[in-house]
């Protein structure tokens, strides 16, 4: 049972980063903005949690400064594909280039090392330990003692499907993606809408890449986002962007990372254990593309 517990527990760890970074995602999926800058997201909040935390010697800093390096990306990105209606892949290529770059330039210049550092001076987000629930079988140990942006995301995933499905704001994102000329001609700037899915997607991610270097791990690294960026946009596409499918596919993923560890336990080489994410994404990816073309074929006759 320890066993058991002790996979889930890792599996909602590392599903935890995938699943904000695709929330905010969501948000820029539903407003029609196709954003592959996540991954630069969650690498500078990444870095800028770390730097936060040794530099004011608090995990609330390092969040805060986190959310920030990431809402900076997102600003950049609004200027240039939303306002001066530059390619979007472009922009986020771009974007991910530049981060990898910035931080293995900040990471040299402010700590002086090359490829992590894992400094004590590093205070970590804390976990949150619920007595009386910790008590309950079998699942008492999953409930509780998860770290704090596990809670987070869960609460993120609740708020993301009422205000996508259950609000105004919700409506009026969703129309800014099917069809922005009828938006736009209501008095609503479709603009406007991608701007603020934008932000949302920041924040989000910021959310993620703190939990990343300061949850997950207690360090940073160069480029220790991994693809996680990438994995979620691969979670939003195969559910259209649905909040609860978005945490679904993110646990299932966080299990594929959490397998690929287990499996070092039993002398598998640690290149192919790295490639296990990646290769759930593989398979899903096609899974998706064989149920998109029988719907094609269906539709079609």
């Amino acid at each position: 049972m320890n066993v058991v517990t002790g996979l889930i527990n890792g599996a909602i760890s590392g599903a935890t980063p995938i699943l904000l970074a695709a929330l905010g995602g969501a948000y820029t999926f539903y407003a029609g903005v196709f954003n592959i800058a996540m991954e630069g997201m969650l690498l500078m909040a990444a870095f800028c949690a770390v730097w936060g935390s040794f530099t004011f010697g608090s995990w609330v800093a390092g969040v805060l400064l986190a959310i920030a390096g990431s809402l900076v990306l997102a600003l950049i990105f609004i200027f240039f594909a939303v306002f001066l209606d530059t390619d979007e892949f472009v922009t986020g290529i771009a974007l991910n280039i530049f981060t990898l770059g910035a931080t293995t330039y900040l990471l040299r210049q402010s700590f002086g090392v090359k490829g992590v550092y894992a400094g004590p001076g590093i205070d970590p987000i804390p976990s949150l330990n619920f007595p009386l629930v910790a008590q309950i079988p079998v699942v008492g140990p999953i409930l509780s003692g998860q770290n704090l942006m596990v809670y987070v995301a869960v609460l993120a995933t609740i708020a993301s499907a009422f205000l996508v499905f259950r609000t105004r704001f919700g409506l009026r994102l969703r129309a800014a993606g099917y069809n922005a000329a009828s938006l736009d001609s209501s008095g609503v700037p479709s603009n406007r809408l991608r701007a603020y899915s934008l932000l949302l997607c920041g924040v989000l991610c910021g959310l993620g890449g703190a939990f990343l270097s300061l949850g997950y791990v207690n360090l940073f690294s160069e480029n220790m986002s991994a693809g996680r960026g990438w994995i979620s946009l691969a979670a939003i596409i195969l559910v259209s962007g649905n909040p609860w499918g978005v945490a679904i596919i993110s646990l299932l993923f966080g299990f594929a990372d959490v397998l690929g560890l287990l499996l070092q336990s039993y002398q598998v080489p640690s290149q192919f254990t790295a490639m296990t994410p990646y290769i759930a994404t593989l398979i899903a990816l096609y899974f998706y593309a064989r149920r998109q073309r029988k719907e094609r074929d269906y539709a079609d006759a």
